[in-house]
C-alpha cells in the first residue's frame, strides 16, 4: 500500500472531538491518499467522565463498520502501557508493560477497533517495573501470532530501545522497528519540561535518531506543529522553546514561507518529512480545514537550497 508519509491523530476523537467531525476528518483523510491512523488504549481518559480511555478507538472501530471496506485502504497503529489503573492514577500506576498486559491490551484495543490485527503495536511509554527485554520479547510474540503487523516504541532512551531489540532478536521474535517522539523545527531546551509532557524521554535527541537510522527504524514525530503555534495567534509558544535558537530558526521558516507562499505550518512538515532520514509526523487537527493545510505541506517539496537555509538556521 503506498500512502502518503504522515498519520492522522485520532488522540481526541470521541470524546473533545465528535464523532460527525471525527468520521469527516477521517473520510477527508483517506480520500487525500492517507493511510495510517495513529490511537491509543489510553485516549483520552483525560477528556472523560470515567477517567479511563477507549473512546478513539471505539470510534474508529464504529467508522471502520460505518465504511466497508475502508480497512483495506488504511493502517492501523495504537499504543498501550499508559491506560491509568483506575481513575485519577495516571502516570504513577498505568497498565505497564508486563507481558500478561500487553497481550491483553491488544486483545482488548482489537475489539474496541472491531478488527482481527492492527499494522503496529506501540510501546506507549516506559515502565521501569519490567525488564525491557521481556516487554521487547512480549511484543515481538504478537507479531509472531499475526495480531500486529509490526511493533514500535515511544518516549524511550535509545539505550534501552537497543535493549530491547537484542532482546528480541535473541529470541527470534520480531524487534521493534519503529519509534515516536516529539519533533518539530523548533527544539526545546533540555533542562526544562515542556508542559503536558509527562515523558522524560519523550524529546527526539540526535542520538535516538542516529540509532534508528542506523538501524532502519522508521521514526515518528507527535506535536510537530507544535499544537498550531506556527501559524495561529492564539497560540503561546511554552517557556522551553524560547531561547537564541528558537529566534533564529524562526527568521529562516519565515522567509522559506513567504519565499514560497505556503504557511509556516506546512513548512516544518515538509522539513520533517523530506529530511534524511525522513521523519512521520502525526497530525492533530480538529477541522478538515486544518487537516487540508497540513496535507499540503506534507506533498511540499522543498528546492535544495532552501532546506539547507532552514537546515543551516538548525
Amino acid at each position: 500500500m503506498t500512502v502518503l508519509p504522515l498519520a492522522l491523530g485520532a488522540m481526541n476523537f470521541g470524546t473533545r472531538i465528535d464523532e460527525p467531525t471525527s468520521f469527516a476528518l477521517l473520510d477527508r483523510f483517506v480520500d487525500a491518499g492517507g493511510g495510517w491512523i495513529d490511537t491509543a488504549d489510553c485516549y483520552s481518559f483525560w477528556n472523560d467522565p470515567s477517567g479511563h480511555g477507549g473512546q478513539s478507538e471505539e470510534l474508529l472501530g464504529r467508522w471502520l463498520a460505518a465504511r466497508p471496506g475502508v480497512r483495506e485502504k488504511v493502517l492501523l497503529a495504537t499504543k498501550t502501557g499508559a491506560e491509568p489503573v483506575e481513575p485519577g492514577s495516571f502516570p504513577g500506576r498505568t497498565t505497564g508493560l508486563s507481558p500478561s498486559a500487553v497481550r491483553d491490551s491488544l486483545h482488548g484495543s482489537l475489539r474496541r477497533l472491531g478488527v482481527d490485527a492492527v499494522d503496529l503495536f506501540w510501546a506507549h511509554k516506559e515502565d521501569r517495573d519490567v525488564p525491557v527485554e521481556d516487554s521487547a520479547v512480549a511484543f515481538g510474540e504478537l507479531v509472531r501470532d499475526g495480531l500486529t503487523g509490526r511493533v514500535g516504541v515511544s518516549n524511550h532512551p535509545a539505550w534501552r530501545v537497543e535493549r530491547a531489540r537484542r532482546a528480541a532478536a535473541d529470541a527470534e521474535v520480531a524487534p521493534f522497528s519503529a519509534i515516536q517522539l516529539r519533533k518539530s523545527y523548533l527544539s526545546s531546551r533540555p533542562d526544562i519540561t515542556v508542559p503536558g509532557e509527562d515523558h522524560r524521554f519523550g524529546a527526539l535527541s540526535d542520538e535516538q535518531l542516529d540509532h534508528a537510522a542506523a538501524h532502519g527504524m522508521d521514526i515518528w514525530a507527535y506535536t510537530p506543529l507544535l499544537r498550531g503555534w506556527f501559524d495561529r495567534t492564539d497560540r503561546i509558544l511554552a517557556e522551553p522553546f524560547r531561547h537564541p535558537g528558537t529566534e533564529r530558526r524562526m527568521d529562516a521558516l519565515t522567509e522559506v514561507a513567504v519565499e514560497l507562499g505556503v504557511t509556516r505550518g506546512q513548512v516544518v512538515l515538509a522539513w520533517l518529512i523530506g529530511g534524511t532520514p525522513s521523519i512521520v509526523p502525526i497530525l492533530g487537527g480538529s477541522s478538515v480545514a486544518q487537516l487540508d493545510a497540513a496535507l499540503v505541506g506534507a506533498r511540499l517539496e522543498l528546492p535544495a537550497e532552501l532546506r539547507a537555509r532552514l537546515d543551516a538556521a538548525a
